[in-house]
């Protein structure tokens, strides 16, 4: 009989607490959740009053029994699930299949899996937090209510195995109508006057740039405008009338959030959300390190707090001033958005003294990577700023102003460790400028007016997509990645070189529930409804209110919708390609591996093709079209149409014009079964690496 049963969600995490626990202490895992809605039906209750009808996870009956036999053995039993709402909820479905144990179970969190973290924990356990589980409970009833409303309209309109959401619908649209901003977006001319000019005393040469006339700002529309100034310049002299010298800082960016690290780790480490937060997932529970065991590297990774504690306040100091000097080290306290749960810390390592460096070997490649990440981060954020010596100063010929700009970095500070990335091309550094005085004469070297063009709005990345959702205050950590997940995977949206674009799936989707459920499928309810689940959690609302003051005008819209949509039938999209079996115009369909043709004549008619995309390269060996083909991991390769009656042309690179073929260098080669087949890829300069996908066949649907 054990003094003590301690419940945790994975076998990782429960082998990593284990060696910090003394005594006759037993942990297992109860590998996530063990309790849910039915897959098969709604499984709410509306009639009495949206009661969830919860069942036991189907598979995991052995697992059941045997924590009800392990906590009948115990004399105390701490459920130790993940200290957020999801996890709080887990605790709760445990602590009713061990109803019969229930006077000794209790709650015990923490945030980071270090010995002291768990001894402080197991000396502070505590009652389920009803309200948090409340919060989950509301989320979870609500969606599923959403999803099982308006799914079946899509069924019936588009096509089945669709599905809608609350907050992945808003994420369609959002990128949808970032699309089409794109299409709409008509580009505008303006110009600028770049002049080269030359400080005589120290023959230096630098840039300035119109600003206005007479010190007001002057935006260039016209080439005639520009002509104009050329001219009544062309013969100017040009001299400094204004020089200001002074100090720039740049501080450092907070640690990691949950959404900042997903951002982070798109923009530098080339990470999906999914695989960021599986890589942050391992380091929370704990990797194996020599002389260490199991060891928890980071704190928790689903929160959108920046706070850290003092104890890593006094760790960190400790290590800046030693690896860079006590001038490096900077005391900062970051404040957290309003919107923030701040149930727990900002992600960071929970022993500072190991750095990345020294368990490389431990660790596989993309856990160093986004290890390294987390901790310098960290570091950096509690790093003196770096400091620019800057200069500015304004030009005048002929009553034209110019401005130019420069500065130098004199103190790296935290950027010695690390500098966050942009979403958007940075400016490269300016370099300083001469010693300029006002009144001082400059000689014009050359000047160069440029005709320039405004640009559309920049596709949704998944970065700049969390940032976005973040910002308008849909969805919380937890939700980010499944949310980009789901819209992936049902291919309402697809990745085309990290940038997010919306599917013609995508976009018949968006139109009906825009259209149709606009009061539900919108940026400022979905928001609305994250506010009121934070209330729950706090316990300032009733869960059941919130779900029953929602459902009722949602079921009316929902009923309307539906009479509405009756006698509206979607109509496909008509192809210029004749079916060759029957003679009709084939249409345009989704399957599960996109868009395909088929014809319109089903059941009499099955004929189904695939879309040939072609480009305007011939190929490189025979002339013929050059189709272009998807694996089954959307990775595109180029094949001749020839091929393989008489040419083996094949591909991962784009041909170009011109360019020979050299079938040893890549080489992709096809076997020879036509609806699955493997991919096998000769590497350049002897790679022994192969790597398999499977060709993209279309499957018959109708």
């Amino acid at each position: 009989m054990s003094d003590k049963l301690i419940i945790v969600e994975s076998p990782a995490k429960a082998n990593t607490i284990k060696k910090f626990l003394g005594g006759n202490t037993k942990v297992v895992a109860s590998m996530g959740h063990i309790r849910d809605l039915p897959k098969s039906k709604m499984g709410i209750d509306i009639e009495h009053d949206f009661e969830p009808q919860y069942i036991n996870i189907r598979g995991k009956g052995e697992l059941i029994k045997s924590l009800k036999k392990e906590a009948k053995k115990a004399k105390k039993v701490y459920l130790a699930t993940d200290p957020d709402r999801e996890g709080e909820a887990i605790a709760w479905h445990l602590s009713k299949i061990l109803e019969e144990n229930k006077e000794k179970i209790t709650r015990v969190t923490f945030n980071e899996i270090t010995k002291n973290a768990v001894q402080k924990a197991m000396k502070k356990a505590r009652d389920i937090d009803i309200n948090l589980v409340d919060a989950q409970q509301a989320r979870r009833v609500l969606d599923r209510i959403v999803g099982y409303k308006i799914s079946p309209v899509l069924w019936k309109k588009v096509k089945r195995g669709l599905s809608a959401g609350r907050v992945q619908s808003v994420a369609v649209e959002l990128i949808v109508n970032r699309e089409e901003e794109i299409e709409n977006f008509k580009p505008e001319e303006y110009w600028n006057i770049f002049i080269t000019l030359k400080d005589e005393k120290s023959k230096k040469q630098f840039e300035a740039k119109f600003f206005g006339a007479n010190g007001k700002k002057q935006e260039l529309r016209k080439q005639e405008e520009v002509t104009q100034i050329l001219q009544n310049i062309e013969n100017a002299k040009y001299i400094v009338t204004d020089v200001k010298i002074g100090e720039k800082k740049r501080t450092p960016a907070p640690p990691f959030t949950t959404s900042t690290m997903q951002q982070e780790a798109s923009r530098k480490l080339n990470f999906t959300l999914k695989k960021t937060m599986s890589i942050a997932q391992n380091l929370y529970e704990g990797i194996k390190i020599p002389e260490r065991g199991l060891v928890g590297l980071i704190t928790y990774m689903r929160t959108d707090s920046t706070r850290i504690s003092e104890e890593a306040r006094k760790a960190s100091k400790e290590v800046i001033c030693k690896k860079f000097g006590e001038e490096y080290y900077e005391n900062r306290y970051y404040k957290t958005n309003k919107d923030a749960q701040d149930a727990h810390e900002a992600i960071r390592p929970t022993y500072i003294d190991i750095d990345p460096e020294s368990i490389k070997q431990s660790l596989t490649n993309d856990q160093y990577k986004l290890y390294k990440l987390i901790y310098n981060r960290f570091l950096a954020s509690q790093m003196s700023p770096a400091k620019y010596d800057t200069m500015a100063v304004t030009i005048n010929a002929n009553n034209y102003d110019f401005k130019a700009n420069g500065q130098n970095l004199k103190f790296k500070g935290f950027m010695t460790l690390y500098v966050e990335g942009k979403d958007e091309k940075e400016q490269e550094e300016e370099g300083m400028l001469p010693p300029l005085e006002k009144d001082q004469e400059v000689k014009k070297v050359k000047i160069n007016p440029k005709q320039s063009f405004t640009e559309p709005p920049p596709r949704y990345t998944e970065a700049s997509l969390v940032k976005a959702l973040e910002e308008q205050g849909i969805g919380r950590p937890s939700t980010y990645s499944p949310t980009i997940t789901t819209i992936l995977e049902r291919r309402y949206i697809e990745k085309i070189q990290k940038q997010l674009h919306p599917t013609e799936l995508g976009k018949i989707v968006n139109k009906l529930l825009v259209e149709n459920f606009g009061d539900v499928i919108n940026v400022k309810f979905t928001a609305k409804i994250e506010n009121e689940f934070d209330e729950i959690a706090e316990g300032k609302e009733e869960w059941k209110k919130m779900i029953r003051e929602f459902y009722n005008p949602f079921e009316k819209e929902v009923e309307k919708e539906e009479k509405e949509l009756e006698h509206v039938k979607i109509e496909d999209e008509v192809s210029d390609v004749k079916c060759e079996k029957c003679g009709r115009m084939m249409v345009y369909k989704y399957g599960k591996y996109g868009k395909f043709l088929a014809c319109p004549g089903y059941p009499e008619c099955k004929n189904t093709k695939p879309i040939v995309e072609t480009i305007d390269v011939p190929c490189p060996k025979c002339g013929g079209k050059v189709q272009v083909r998807k694996t089954k991991r959307r990775r595109n390769y180029y094949i001749c149409e020839n091929n393989p009656k008489s040419c083996d042309y094949i591909s991962w690179n784009k041909p170009k014009k011109g360019e020979k073929w050299n079938p040893e260098e890549e080489k992709v080669v096809l076997p020879k079964t036509k609806k699955k087949s493997n991919v096998s890829v000769k590497k350049k300069s002897g790679s022994k690496a192969k790597k398999k996908a499977s060709t993209n066949v279309n499957k018959k649907s109708s």
